[in-house]
């Protein structure tokens, strides 16, 4: 089995990066159709609403910055733990925390995606 634990980790970053910068083509092929984003809030988000409410403006990540981060890596999936600090605006206010959170990505037929996001928020 190949170590793809780097490669993901690189991947997920650059993921966190287009979230800050609204680049919205890049998130759409970095994430699985099926993707199940769960917030540090509790709440749940598919690719589509995801999205969309970036594209609506009524989430707006400022800053995604990752830390502490390390792979597993199953073959075809890989798992990333790790610790993030996010600076968002939500329906209008500013929020900054940081979550510990665990990502995991999916190799499909050779392009490796973002399927599931769970994260829980530190204490201040």
């Amino acid at each position: 089995m190949s170590d793809n634990g780097d490669k993901i980790i690189a991947l997920d970053k650059e993921r966190m990066q287009a979230m800050a910068d609204k680049d919205v083509a890049k998130l759409n092929n970095l994430i699985c159709k099926d993707l199940v984003y769960t917030h540090s809030s509790a709440r749940l988000d598919t690719k589509e609403s995801l999205i969309g409410a970036m594209e609506s403006g009524a989430t707006v990540y400022t800053s995604v910055e990752p830390s502490e981060v390390e792979a597993q890596d199953l073959g075809d999936v890989v798992v990333l733990t790790g610790a993030a600090q996010i600076s968002v605006v939500s329906s209008g206010k500013p929020n900054s925390f940081g979550v510990r959170f665990t990502d995991v990505y999916q190799n499909q037929n050779g392009t490796w995606r973002m399927v599931a996001w769970q994260s829980t928020k530190l204490p201040e």
